[in-house]
This record gives structure tokens, sequence and C-alpha cells, in this order.
């Protein structure tokens, strides 16, 4: 019973973490309404979240193993349930994107925890991997779900709901773990400050340029050297990684080609999937009057597709090959994004949804297999860190993708030209990652002794 509620607590944990990573895009309108801004506001809202979450998640895990687990866990939940009131009670842009921050450092705390205390609880290799299918089930249907529970949130209480519901989930994840979690054993592991504080200046940064770029122009003196910055504090860190005793991201892992190809995959997908989820969003809000509810809705085909496509990879993989499942499901993905192109202002439903439903389909079946082959790819006792770098990875493709796709609709362009635009940028990044998986992505030769 004692591992079955810390399955619950873990479980929990991650699924309201992945719940806001969607949630919050439904709402974007109802937002912009009641607290003003325009959509360089909304991407900050939508960012702060990532930017902290792809920042903090390295150095959470490494506190965890300092700390204890559970500890860090607790604290965790207890900061992204805070955070999430205060999001809710929000009565400036201002206030509501540093609540946005604080989600993302609870959230960053929460996941790579809330693993540590699952495979403290469960020794069993087979119970284990039950346990690790159903945390991570778990969140791939609240990911799923957050468009549509959204919307349905918005039209029936208003936009502060999709905060307010994290409130009694994280009671409930909050009794769990201090009843039944058990706590972890404590390492000597050190922290990277250093490290740390300039993977959260760079990555500030790189949103910020992008993000002010659409808005002020790409040539504005102020966004150039904002890149200028994110390519110096850039090198800063991979110099301060290289030196560092213990590194949050130790640099070796980067010479393992299948790690690297993973890991850039990873981050291209992210690019493209979680920058069209922000500018569709908006799509069928702004060009083609749909409410939150409406919005939530029509997002419900290609999330469900993700849902069964996360369930049919493995057997996919088994049949033909990880390598295979993952560059066929980034085509895929890249042939729906080339048939939205041809989306305009008040396009019938029925053509965005056939594409929704392939782009779901394409990005679900890939994600369950890029997972396993990064993990495949070091030893069994790096693959916490392994893990993390790929979360990180992701999260910050996510911050890339709402922060350059949202400039383009919110910029010099019209909303549809500038829609057009993104999905030419995710056409292209989908076959990059196709191409890069297939051609890259081989079993290195072993050179016999």
């Amino acid at each position: 019973m004692s591992k079955s509620l810390t399955l619950a607590a873990t479980s929990l944990g991650f699924a309201v973490v992945q719940l806001d990573v969607t949630i919050v895009n439904t709402a974007l309108n109802a937002i912009s309404s009641a607290l003003g801004g325009g959509v360089v506001a909304l991407q900050w809202i939508v960012s702060t979240y990532t930017i902290a979450f792809a920042s903090f998640i390295l150095t959470a895990g490494a506190l965890g193993d300092r700390l204890g687990g559970k500890r860090i866990f607790i604290a965790g939940f207890a900061i992204f349930t805070i955070a999430s009131l205060a999001c809710a009670l929000a009565s400036t842009l201002a206030i509501l994107i540093a609540a946005r921050a604080m989600q993302g450092i609870g959230a960053a705390i929460l996941v790579p925890n809330s693993l540590t205390v699952l495979n403290h609880a469960y020794r069993d290799d087979n119970e284990r991997t039950r346990a690790v299918g159903i945390w991570a089930a778990g969140a791939s249907f609240a990911i799923t779900a957050g468009p549509l529970v959204g919307g349905a949130l918005i039209a029936a209480f208003g936009w502060r709901s999709i905060f307010l519901i994290n409130v009694p989930v994280g009671l409930a994840g909050l009794w769990l773990a201090m009843r039944h979690v058990a706590e972890t054993p404590r390492s000597t592991r050190e922290l990277d400050l250093p490290g740390q504080v300039t993977a959260i200046a760079g990555l500030g940064v790189l949103a910020a340029a992008m993000i002010e770029g659409g808005a002020v122009g790409w040539n504005n003196g102020w966004v150039l050297a904002g890149f200028a910055t994110f390519v110096a504090l850039l090198v800063l860190f991979l110099f301060v990684e290289q030196r560092a005793g213990q590194p949050m991201l130790p640099l070796s892992l980067f010479k393992r080609r299948r790690f690297t190809i993973t890991s850039v995959v990873g981050l291209l997908i992210n690019v493209a999937f979680y920058g069209l989820i922000f500018v569709f969003s908006l799509y069928f809000q702004r060009e083609n009057d749909y409410s939150a509810l409406q919005t939530g809705l029509a997002f419900a085909p290609m999330m469900i597709a993700v849902f069964i496509a996360n369930l049919s990879a493995s057997r996919i993989a088994a049949l033909i090959g990880a390598r295979i499942t993952i560059g066929a499901g980034a085509a895929l993905a890249a042939l729906s994004c080339a048939g939205l192109l041809g989306i305009e202002r008040g396009t019938p439903y029925d053509f965005i949804c056939v594409q929704f439903i392939a782009l779901g389909a394409g990005l679900g079946v890939l994600v369950p297999p890029l997972t396993s082959m990064l993990l495949e790819s070091v030893e069994k006792a790096r693959s916490g860190i392994a893990s993390g770098t790929l979360n990180s990875a992701r999260q910050t493709g996510s911050v890339i993708g709402v922060s350059l796709f949202g400039s383009l609709i919110g910029g010099s362009f019209e909303f549809v030209e500038g829609t057009h635009i993104a999905l030419t940028i995710a056409v292209v990044l989908l076959a990059g990652a196709c191409i890069a998986m297939l051609a890259g992505g081989r079993r290195p030769m072993r050179v016999p002794s």
C-alpha cells in the first residue's frame, strides 16, 4: 500500500506539471482581455514557466541527491501549489509572469525528484518498470487533456480556475508525500552554482531577444545585443561546465553520437510543437472567433492522437526499430505542418483537424523511443543526468518555439502570414530531425579488438 501511495504522489506531481504545460494556452486570450497586454506579454506568460523549468531541472535533481529526494520533492510540490494560487490571484501581468516563473521552479524540482523517490520505493526491476510506466502515462494523459480541461474550466469559471485547479491537487500530493513517501539516501554530490547561474541567464536572454525582436525589429540594437550576450553566456557556460568538478551538464556525454542526436532531436521537436500550440491557440480565438472551450475542443483530436501514439510506440519500435520509428514520426509531423500551410482566416476546421491528427500521431509515436534511445546511450548509473538533459533540451525547445513563433505573429507580419512562416520553419525543423535521426542515429560500429 505504501508503494502504491508513493506512486500516486509522484504521478500527481508529474501530471500536474505536464497539465500546466498545455492548459495555459487556451486561457491566453481570456488573460489578455482581463489583464491587458499583447502577444509579447502572452509569450512571457508561457515562456517564464518553461525557462525556469528548463534551467533548474538538472540542479534540482542534484539537490535531491544531496538533501534527500522526499524532502526536495515536498518542497517542489509546495512551491508549485503556492505559485499556482498566486497565478490565480494575480491582479497584473507582472505578478502573473513572476508567479509563472515560481511555478516553473516548482515543476523543475518535482519532475526529477518524483522519479528519484519512485525508483527508491520500487526495488524490483519488473515492479519499477510498471510503476514508471504508470507515472509516465499519467503525465501523458495530463498533457493531452490540458487544452480541453482548460477550455471547459474557462467556460465555466473563468481563466483563474486553470490555476486554482492545481491547489487541491497539490494539497493531495503533499499529504500523500508527507505520510507515505520514504526518504532516499543522501549523497555528497556538489551543486554547480556557476553553471546554474549562466544557464538561467543565457536562456532568459535568448527568450527576451526573440520575443522583443518580433515587437521592435530584428535589427534593433538592444535585440542584437541580446543575441550577442546569449552567445557570450553560452561560451561561458561551456567553459564553466568543462572545468567543474561535478558539472550540472557533463559535456563528456555529448561525445556519444546517439546521446547528442537524441538530445538535438528532442529540442527541434519541441520548438516546432509548442511553438505551434501557442500560435494556433491564438489563431482559433483571434482569427476564427472560437471561444476558449471551442479552442480546447479543436485541440482534442491532436492530443488524443498523441496519447494513442504514445501507447503504441513501444510495439512499433519493437517491429521496425527505434531509429526508424522516430524518423517516420518526425516525417509524418513535417508533412502535416506542410499541409497546414494552406490555412487562411476562417479555414474550415475539418481541414485543420486532419492535419492535427497526423501531427499528433507523428510526435506521439517518436517520444517514447527517443527517451529509450537516449537512456540506452549511457551507463545505467548516469541515466538520471541523461534523462534530465533530455528534459532540459526539450523545455529549452519549448522556450525557443514560443518565443520565435510568437514573434512572427505579433510583430511586423499579419497574423496569417506569420503563421505560414512559423509552419514553414516547423517543416524544416521536423524534416531536419528526421534526417538527423535516420542518418546519424545508427549504433556506432564496434571495431574488433
